[in-house]
């Protein structure tokens, strides 16, 4: 199963198909805070100056991943929380073991007769061996002390983003919240220094706590018109969180591609960028920046999983399958096993996919609630084989029945509009949603009103679908929130798009709903046959990876092509079967299943394939009902 939220080709080959472990190409290094050896307590934010800017002089190095402080510290919760000020080999080496790393640094340092002096010994953690580095510099001057170690691990370390040492003391202030906000102290930082890239990203995200999201793009701007004098690396995550405020994914897709590229052997860029190109629909992208984090971190399970789905996406299922033989070798259980059904129904081998998800239900019947159960009846429904897929669907509902399951006959209702018998789902939902509601059941009768308004409305019944969205309102609770909202949103009469755009706006202006937003809205214009309208609103769906909208989406923007002529278009996006999210069928499953075999068949009409146009008419035909 893949994880959606919640991202080298030419080095694949090497061990895609092969179990035993690559010997690693990469040090995997973490400085840890230095501790101050003085008595003077003033001085004790070198300790985590010195460790910052090796890290950072280092992180472009050919050869070496120098293990950024923040993810040894994204281990807090696991490990337990540390003072930051803390001596790092006491309080960070557990974390830089648990992150892998190869060597670690242990620095001290002191400030003695004007000058200052800084000793780092690197231990090889899988011999033992240890080598002592050191430096000396005037005692201001610690990026001098710091790139002198730094330039001692390896030649071909890069300057730091500054020499100010006032401009390194307010970043390191913030970063072990020393001086509260440290607004003043960067911005005296900058004035001192305007080319201090670090220091234009953490203003930009105290205005951003502010909510002043325009004055964060404003410094951002104003740092990327330094031009060349940023650093490369640090140019592109200034572009990176520029693009995020402006919510342009294309633009947060290249500057970490751009980051990655300055940064080449830090695994988890790489993994970023795969997850927001597959997040894009980039499976390209996303297959060579999976492939380059593995070449680095062999043994990332997830990351094998996520390479599976990518090259299935990709239309390499020998390159998915392999993937997922690999992760399943690293990490046995259910999941693997799951996937390896996911990616085999992406490509239509739908028996297989099958046996996959039978496979890994028999084994874990309680795995996500017994899922792969229905995943299995979805895979025989899709073949035609409707008899054959309810006692598939069956244990599904047995597991939902062990579980306790309180939404158990809404579920049943679901599979029976899904499978064919839409007339008996409307029915029993309705007399679920009739005895839930006299049973003061509220959640069950609300969600079984919003589905029935949401049918109503494919039905083409709006009068239906008003009744039914009063009735989920007068029941709402806020699990059944979001999709009673949908529902009236969806009843509401028919408008132009630009009316329809501002309902949407109305029901949900906060800019965080967006994404559930504007899957209404796009749902609103299809239903209204405004189907050019609904382009832009799909596409920006799938361009910002909507989490709220699983599969249908690409589906959904294949009908609207299909109805404004653009059948090149929409072809592509019928190539992949849907698959099923992690809380089984939903209320808008509807929109886009049967329906996707119904644009197959049209799209291969238009193609010149009448046999494949006439299979897949059958096959919606007998899905939908008819």
């Amino acid at each position: 199963m893949v994880c959606r939220a919640s991202l080298a080709a030419f080095t694949f080959f090497l061990f895609a198909a092969c179990t035993r472990q690559p010997a690693r190409s990469v040090e995997r290094i973490a400085i840890l805070r230095f501790e101050n050896l003085s008595s003077d307590v003033s001085v004790d934010w070198i300790g985590r100056a010195c460790s910052e800017v090796i890290t950072a002089e280092l992180e472009s190095a050919p050869g070496i991943y120098a293990i950024p402080s923040g993810r040894l510290h994204g281990l807090d919760i696991t490990l337990g929380r540390r003072p930051l000020t803390a001596p790092g080999v006491s309080a960070e080496r557990s974390r830089a073991l648990a992150v892998g790393a190869t060597r670690v640094g242990y620095g001290e340092y002191w400030v003695r007769q004007g000058r200052l002096q800084a000793r780092l010994v690197l231990e090889n953690v899988r011999d033992g061996r240890m080598s002592t580095l050191a430096a000396s510099a005037p005692a201001g001057d610690v990026v001098a002390a710091a790139s002198e170690l730094a330039r001692q691990i390896s030649s071909r370390a890069r300057p730091y983003a500054t020499r100010n040492p006032q401009a390194v003391k307010a970043y390191v202030d913030l970063l072990e919240s020393r001086s509260g906000s440290g607004v003043e102290a960067l911005q005296q930082a900058l004035a001192s220094d305007p080319d201090f890239g670090p220091a234009y990203r953490e203003l930009a995200q105290i205005k951003a706590l502010q909510q002043d999201r325009a004055g964060a793009i404003a410094l951002l701007d104003q740092a990327l018109a330094r031009g060349s004098a940023v650093g490369p690396a640090e140019r592109a995550r200034i572009e990176f969180e520029a693009a995020g405020f402006r919510s342009d994914s294309a633009g947060r897709q290249k500057a970490l591609a751009d980051l990655a590229n300055a940064v080449p052997s830090d695994p988890v860029t790489w993994r970023e960028l795969g997850a927001l190109a597959m997040m894009r629909r980039d499976s390209a992208q996303s297959v060579d920046a999976y492939r380059r984090s593995l070449s680095i971190e062999p043994d990332d399970s997830e990351t094998w999983n996520q390479l599976g789905y990518a090259a299935a996406y990709n239309g390499d299922l020998t390159a998915a399958t392999n993937a997922l033989r690999r992760y399943q070798a690293l990490a046995p259980g259910p999941n693997p096993l799951d996937s390896l059904g996911d990616v085999n129904l992406l490509a239509g081998r739908l028996r297989e996919a099958e046996a996959f998800y039978l496979e890994s239900a028999t084994k874990s019947p309680d795995f996500y609630g017994g899922l792969d159960f229905l995943k299995a009846a979805m895979a025989r429904l899709m073949t035609g084989d409707t008899a054959g897929t309810d006692g598939l669907a069956g244990q599904y509902f047995q597991a939902r029945a062990a579980a306790h399951d309180p939404l158990l006959e809404y579920r049943k209702a679901q599979w029976s509009w899904i499978s064919g018998r839409r007339k008996a789902g409307y029915q029993d939902m309705a007399t679920l949603a009739h005895e839930s509601e006299s049973g003061q059941l509220r959640e069950g009768a609300s969600l079984a009103y919003a589905q029935l308004a949401i049918w109503s409305m494919l039905l083409d019944k709006r009068d239906a679908a008003v009744e039914m969205s009063r009735k989920a309102a007068a029941m709402l609770t806020p699990a059944s929130a979001p999709w009673v909202l949908l529902a009236i949103f969806l009843a509401q009469p028919p408008a132009a798009p630009a009316e329809w755009t501002a309902r949407a706006e109305r029901v949900a202006p906060n800019p965080v709903l967006a994404p559930i937003r504007n899957l209404g809205l796009a749902a609103a214009l299809l239903l209204g046959k405004e189907y050019q309208a609904a382009i832009p609103v799909l596409q920006e769906l799938i361009d910002n990876g909507n989490p709220a909208a699983d599969e249908g989406v690409p589906v959904m923007l294949a009908w609207a092509y299909l109805e404004t002529g653009r059948v090149q278009d929409a072809a592509p996006l019928l190539r992949f079967n849907p698959l099923l999210p992690t809380t089984g069928l939903g209320p808008l499953t509807a929109l886009y299943f049967p329906r996707i075999f119904y644009l197959r068949s049209v799209t291969a009409q238009k193609q010149g394939k009448p046999d494949e146009a006439r299979e897949n008419l059958r096959m919606f035909q007998q899905l939908s009902g008819q």
